[in-house]
């Protein structure tokens, strides 16, 4: 008796872990921080090799200013799905990282005790790697209810500010959604995220002598301080709401009175209604001059959306939960005050499951890990999952 594919898909896969290594440690020694256009586009060519190889066909969609993304498909689109429900089943990832170019040569990567380490690791090369280990293994063996398509952007870690649009079409388009963003170190999945505005505004105050002449000035660095205290008095944690001004910079020398000065705002939300209200109170701070003769400039500079938890992706959650459970996984659902394109796909109405990578943590830091172990159980779960959508009727 012939092998359900499924079952020729996850033995194949667990023969893959040396393979995924190399494949893994060839991503991560590659610099392809956010603004490395580069570096980023030379991870989406080992990709696309690796794909071509293994008979996916994948097409480019040039960026430019940012990484190009590439769209990757097992199987035939176009097909005129039952009632005109969308068919194409939708694996993502991205493939900057948050470090510097020279970072993989300072620390490139390493296993030890069973945790594989170097930049972008887990956030989220490994879950590149599992996703064209998976497209591949579909190709090879059949069994995909619908066209697999996988996108492996460029730009996630800055907002997405090309990659968005890509994958907002790709979303309206798709059944279901996969984000292989990493695990969480309790192994879980992530369920709900929050959203963020990331924002600048610059400070114009007027430069005198802060001896000769001092009274003539204008502080923009005073300006800057009071504004500061204003946004982070808007945090309310009982909401999930929270403000940080992570970055400031101003003045022209220690004796002169501030021309100009200069903060970035982080804002994290849960409810998509919060969003509007605290922009509309940091614009009125922004309007309001506490030193008189100042004002001040405000910028969007890149923006999440919420990943909330309907119905529909609830009930994606179970059926992923029972198909890692055949793979010997122990998976609930989390919330997590991080972003991700996630909350695209979410917002356009497809249904949507977070971190289903590799589980690691401590990302954006020095000491982000991957769990090496846990590389072909999370491919063969998302493999279950896939082949199961119709039975589970999603």
């Amino acid at each position: 008796m012939t092998a359900a594919p499924i079952e020729l898909i996850t033995a194949w896969l667990a023969e893959q872990r040396p393979a995924m290594l190399a494949v893994l440690e060839r991503m991560v020694n590659t610099d392809s921080g956010s603004y490395d256009k580069a570096g980023v586009d030379a991870v989406g060519a080992q990709i696309l090799d690796f794909l071509e190889a293994a008979g996916v066909a994948v097409q480019v969609l040039p960026g430019g200013r940012y990484g190009d993304c590439l769209r990757a498909v097992v199987g035939e689109e176009g097909a005129a799905p039952a009632g005109n429900r969308p068919q194409n089943i939708l694996l993502m990832g991205h493939r900057d990282t948050v470090f510097p170019k020279g970072e993989a040569e300072r620390r490139p990567f390493r296993i030890e005790g069973g945790r594989a380490y170097g930049p972008g690791v887990a956030d989220m090369k490994a879950g590149l790697v599992m996703n064209m280990f998976v497209l591949a293994a579909f190709a090879k063996f059949g069994g995909a209810p619908g066209p697999l398509v996988g996108l492996f952007t460029g730009d996630e870690e800055i907002g997405s500010p090309e990659g968005r649009p890509v994958i907002e079409t790709e979303a309206r388009a798709a059944r279901v959604v996969f984000n292989s963003e990493p695990g969480r170190a309790s192994g879980n999945v992530v369920t709900g995220r929050k959203g963020g505005v990331f924002s600048a505004f610059e400070i114009t105050g007027k430069a005198a002598h802060s001896g000769g002449n001092f009274a003539a000035g204008i502080s923009a660095i005073g300006e800057l301080a009071h504004k500061i205290l204003a946004i982070h008095a808007l945090t309310d944690l009982s909401r999930g709401i929270t403000l940080n001004v992570g970055l400031v910079s101003g003045g022209q020398s220690v004796n002169t009175v501030a021309p100009r000065a200069e903060g970035q705002i982080d804002l994290r939300y849960v409810h998509p209604a919060d969003r509007e209200e605290v922009m509309g109170a940091i614009r009125r701070i922004m309007e309001t001059s506490y030193i008189p003769g100042t004002s001040a400039q405000l910028v969007i500079r890149g923006e999440f959306l919420p990943l909330t938890q309907t119905a529909e992706s609830a009930r994606l959650f179970a059926h992923y939960q029972e198909a890692a459970r055949q793979a010997g996984l122990t998976v609930e659902g989390e919330f997590t005050g991080g972003c991700a394109d996630s909350g695209f796909t979410a917002a356009v109405g497809a249904p949507t499951l977070c971190g289903v990578g590799p589980v690691g943590g401590l990302a954006h830091s020095p000491e982000e890990w991957l769990d090496v172990e846990s590389l072909v159980p999370r491919a063969q779960a998302l493999a279950r999952a896939i082949a199961g959508l119709d039975k589970a009727g999603l």
